[in-house]
């Protein structure tokens, strides 16, 4: 079994400070032995961290569309952000990727994509994130849940981690899998562990996500 965090950024994204070597240390520490390296609109981090790490990683990336963040998970080459959703969809399924709306209807983060774009979209997409250790109260944080079910669409869940001590914060325990395909049907098979992100772990991150972007 393979207890998967499917949200992970690198120093690679504009807002992470992550360095490859810490990450693979700290996930070790934690029993992760499986990372979906998804940083922001390059794949330049996850391809690198294949290489290195000991365990299974997915070159991922978190492509900012003009409607939103999607997630193209198994991709092998950065896609632009800048398109619209289904230009952007369209992008990843030319490499044979699969398609995922990362923290869904979220009304405190703006890269977040909103309702109607979803509905829109929803026959295109393969999976939701449901759990994201960053999403914050006040919301209805079940929403991605009842829309999943709903709509019959697969679930995802991660830590959304831009340091390193935040990974492994939410996961799935899951089968283990090979392509895309099997993929899919271990998260059938997969149940969600993982405390969250408590309060000053979530503010220490937005701290480090802020002095990494005014250092660059």
């Amino acid at each position: 079994m393979l207890k998967a965090d499917l949200h992970v950024h690198t120093l690679y994204s504009g807002d992470s400070s992550s360095p490859l070597d810490e990450i693979i240390e700290h996930s070790l520490k934690r029993s992760i032995n499986c990372l979906n390296i998804c940083d922001h609109n390059t794949v330049e981090g996850a391809l690198q961290l294949r290489e290195l790490a000991p365990f299974t990683v997915i070159v991922s990336e978190e492509i900012e569309s003009t409607e939103g963040e999607i997630m193209g998970l198994f991709l092998e080459e950065t896609i632009p952000p800048g398109m619209s959703p289904e230009d952007t969809i369209f992008a990843v399924r030319q490499q044979g990727g699969l398609v995922c709306i990362p923290h869904p209807f979220e009304v405190f983060r703006s890269s977040a994509m909103k309702e109607h774009s979803i509905e829109r979209i929803k026959h295109m997409i393969d999976m939701v994130e449901f759990r994201n250790a960053k999403t914050l109260p006040f919301q209805d944080i079940d929403r991605p849940l009842k829309f999943a079910r709903e709509n019959k669409l697969r679930m995802t869940a991660g830590s959304d981690a831009h340091t390193v001590r935040e990974i492994g914060n939410y996961y799935l325990e899951m089968p283990e899998f090979s392509n895309p395909a099997q993929f899919l049907l271990s998260l059938d098979a997969a149940k969600m562990g993982g405390d969250g992100t408590n309060f000053s772990t979530h503010c220490y991150s937005l701290f480090q996500r802020f002095r990494t972007k005014l250092s660059r």
